[in-house]
């Protein structure tokens, strides 16, 4: 430096030299970017869960959003997906697709078709789009084919150094960080050819707006019943089968598809919507299949199977035991509505004596709509119960009600179904039946056989004077068959 503190002259032009030149290597470092050597990477926060059978797709979803501090299972995933459980599986690409969307995030373009001559340059293509998402901590969600099975993983990290990938195979219990060769995992998301056209599915987890996390799972989900009728095919007696779902039942019948449907529309689900409106507020316990079978060799030869011994009944029955509602549905569906009351007590009236039980459902084996409440008519117990009233067979009131279990089924002096049928039919011709429904499950625990609550809703102290009433009404009614 010299005394007026200037550099020399040499040293002076060294450095506007090197600040002439600073710029392009800037330049020359940003273009030598994408060859600089990659770190390993690793989405750690992504916990791995096993998914239920068929439900990879969902498990690696749901796996995504607990990262990201969302509660969501891949059963409450599924729940999201609009696919009919009466499939009895668990989402494919497009339908996972969907719930990627319905949850407010953008899966991307998804399907990548090309040729075969082009194979490794598109790989090669879809491999960097999916390593700058993981530097931008987002996996992705590939489809991949296990044992010529479509399945879904989880892309989690990448390490240059062995070129291997990292991912969640939630189908498999030993899936967790599993690491394969990036090109042996790439092959494995291509579908088989078709002609010269090859095909990979991978999902992106962009956010596309704000999370749609709203939850409505009351009761079985849509995922409940897609795992229980994957389970009941495994075990249907023949192929000729069909499976519907109807919450909160699960209907199967030997019939057409179009037949179980029209069945299940016109008759079930015309009479649970009623059935909950006017009485019931909770659904069955657990999920209850109704059985159609077509005829009276269906309905005999299937029946053992099923429950383990023979039908008691040519109609149909109820078994609390076995969660089934099996029918001889060529006999009608009058005693289809019967049996679909059952399950209703058992969630609703646990209490319930059997009188009011059979009383109740044994009303609506001959029904109509009336105002859009379900209403009972006269049926075919009346004949009976009009000769035993002219015979003066049919118990008091008190007696009724007061019968055991064992009582009602097996000491009948064939007058209970149909006494209990139409005494509920006189109150709710009388505009009381709700109200005894109602009182009698309040009052069950102080008034164990309805009667004393029955004695206040009909405002009739002296029963015997009403049992003479109510058999003098009996008598004026008709059924027209």
């Amino acid at each position: 430096m010299d005394r007026k503190g200037r550099l020399p002259f040499v040293r002076r032009n060294y450095l506007s030299l090197s600040l002439f030149f600073i710029p392009p290597l800037l330049l020359l470092a940003a273009l030598d970017f994408e060859n600089a050597p990659i770190p390993v990477i690793r989405l750690s926060n992504i916990p791995f869960e096993v998914s239920q059978h068929g439900f990879s797709g969902e498990a690696c979803l749901s796996m995504y959003l607990q990262s990201c501090g969302h509660d969501i299972s891949q059963e409450q995933v599924f729940n999201r997906s609009g696919l009919d459980p009466s499939e009895g599986r668990g989402c494919q690409t497009d339908e996972l697709i969907r719930t990627v969307q319905h949850f407010g995030l953008d899966p991307g373009p998804v399907w990548h078709s090309f040729q075969v001559n082009s194979r490794q340059a598109n790989l090669q293509k879809i491999w960097r789009e999916s390593l700058e998402d993981l530097k931008n901590q987002r996996p992705s969600i590939f489809r991949l084919f296990q044992d010529d099975q479509e399945t879904f993983v989880l892309l989690t990290g990448y390490d240059p150094e062995t070129d291997k990938v990292v991912f969640h195979a939630p189908h498999d219990t030993l899936g967790k960080n599993r690491r394969q060769d990036r090109d042996v995992f790439l092959n494995h998301c291509i579908s088989e050819p078709t002609g010269q056209q090859l095909t990979l599915a991978r999902l992106e987890m962009n956010s596309g707006k704000e999370l749609s996390l709203q939850n409505n799972d009351d009761g079985f989900s849509d995922a409940d019943f897609a795992h229980h009728v994957r389970k009941l095919k495994q075990d249907l007696p023949a192929g000729d089968f069909q499976v519907v779902v109807e919450k909160p039942f699960v209907v199967i019948g030997d019939e057409s598809l179009a037949r179980i449907k029209q069945r299940t529309k016109h008759t079930i689900q015309w009479a649970v919507d009623r059935l909950k409106q006017d009485y019931f507020l909770k659904d069955p316990n657990q999920i209850v299949d109704i059985w159609l079978f077509k005829d009276k060799i269906s309905y005999e030869k299937n029946v053992e199977l099923l429950v383990g011994y023979p039908p008691t009944t040519k109609f149909g029955f109820y078994s609390s035991q076995h969660h089934v509602l099996v029918m001889n549905i060529s006999t009608g569906g009058g005693t289809l509505v019967h049996e679909i009351v059952h399950p209703f007590i058992e969630s609703n009236f646990p209490d319930c004596p059997s009188w009011f039980n059979e009383g109740l459902a044994s009303l609506y084996e001959q029904c109509r709509d009336r105002d859009g409440h379900i209403w009972g008519s006269t049926n075919w117990r009346l004949r009976g119960l009009q000769g035993a009233i002219e015979s003066n067979r049919v118990p008091l009131f008190r007696e009724l009600c007061g019968t055991t279990r064992e009582q009602f089924y097996h000491e009948d002096p064939g007058t209970n179904y149909s006494q209990a049928r139409y005494l509920c039919y006189y109150l709710q011709e009388k505009g009381m039946l709700r109200k005894y429904y109602d009182a009698f499950r309040v009052n069950v625990s102080q008034d164990p056989s309805g009667y004393e609550t029955l004695r206040e809703v009909l405002g009739q102290p002296d029963m015997d004077e009403f049992k003479k009433k109510w058999e003098a009404y009996v008598m004026k009614l008709r059924f027209a068959q």
